[in-house]
């Protein structure tokens, strides 16, 4: 068994060696035969070529699979950085968008307090708000004109679009503003179209009720509620609202201001309002400046009678 062994392994190896050379003398003839320049050898170049490279697709599909593997991921690494960076655009263009939004609701409310129509012979003071200090209890805001500016306590105050409140308090620099909805607020108003009167009490919701209502089957929710100047607590026709109704039947003041975002106020200079000095006068009025004296019926003189 040995012997046998050895015998193969003599035999195989010439035979590899032979086939080494043989295979070396091909490609080299190969290599002579594709550097020859000659049309003939061109043409024999051409045909071996459209003969073998055909045939060879299987031999070159893992090598095209591996090449389309490779820009399919670069492909995806792409998108995948195109995906990122359009996050951030989208990111930066909601900030944008929110920004733009303020910007568009505070050129609109600028727009307003601009465009109302009202008494021309009020005047008005367009003021910032600096703080809410809207509590449970106590709904009122801060603005940023004060005495300097001439504020009085008692003139109104508008959002541009429907009243919002009084001005109650009054400092050098800044004045606070009372407003409509808050549970000290009584509001003389008219409902049109019907002429009702009523007096919209604050109770501190965003909706106050209409309590002394002369006849409420005349009043439809919708109707308008303006300032009726009575009292001459507000000056007449400043819109407030209009009549809605909760759902126990009562009828309550959808405010045509914007509570939610209060940012600027216009504070109406209602010089023609009465301004209380001397609160007993309210109830016992001073004589009258060009009033005569009371005249004496024991001094007058007895009428002659014919005796």
């Amino acid at each position: 068994m040995a012997s046998n062994s050895n015998n193969s392994e003599d035999f195989a190896t010439p035979l590899k060696r032979l086939l080494l050379v043989i295979l070396a003398l091909c490609l080299f003839g190969l290599f002579l035969l594709w550097r020859i320049d000659s049309p003939r050898v061109e043409r024999f170049r051409a045909q071996v070529v459209d003969q073998v490279v055909p045939r060879m697709d299987w031999a070159m599909a893992p090598v095209n699979g591996t090449v389309r593997l490779f820009r399919d991921f670069q492909s995806y690494r792409q998108l995948a950085e195109q995906n990122d960076e359009l996050r951030r655009e989208l990111r930066q263009m909601t900030a944008w968008k929110e920004a733009a939004l303020q910007l568009e609701q505070e050129n609109a409310r600028l727009r307003d307090l601009n465009n109302v129509r009202l008494d021309p012979r009020l005047t008005y003071i367009t003021a910032v708000v600096l703080a809410d200090s809207g509590s449970p209890f106590r709904q009122s805001v801060l603005i940023n004109v004060g005495s300097r500016d001439g504020i009085v306590d008692g003139w109104a105050t508008m959002d541009g679009i429907g009243l919002v409140g009084r001005v109650s308090g009054v400092g050098r620099n800044t004045s606070r503003v009372i407003l409509l909805t808050d549970a000290t607020s009584r509001i003389p108003a008219e409902i049109q179209p019907s002429g009702q009167r009523a007096l919209i009490v604050g109770d501190n919701t965003s909706a106050p009720p209409i309590d002394f209502l002369e006849n409420p089957d005349l009043v439809r929710p919708g109707d308008r509620i303006v300032t009726t100047g009575d009292g001459e607590v507000f000056p007449p026709g400043l819109l407030i609202g209009q009549v809605a109704e909760d759902p126990g039947g009562r009828l309550r003041v959808r405010l045509a201001a914007d509570y939610e975002r209060l940012e600027f106020l216009r504070v109406l200079r209602d010089h023609g309002a009465r301004r209380v000095d001397n609160p007993a006068g309210l109830i016992l009025p001073e004589d009258l400046p060009d009033a005569g004296p009371a005249p004496d019926t024991a001094s007058e003189p007895e009428p002659e009678t014919d005796g």
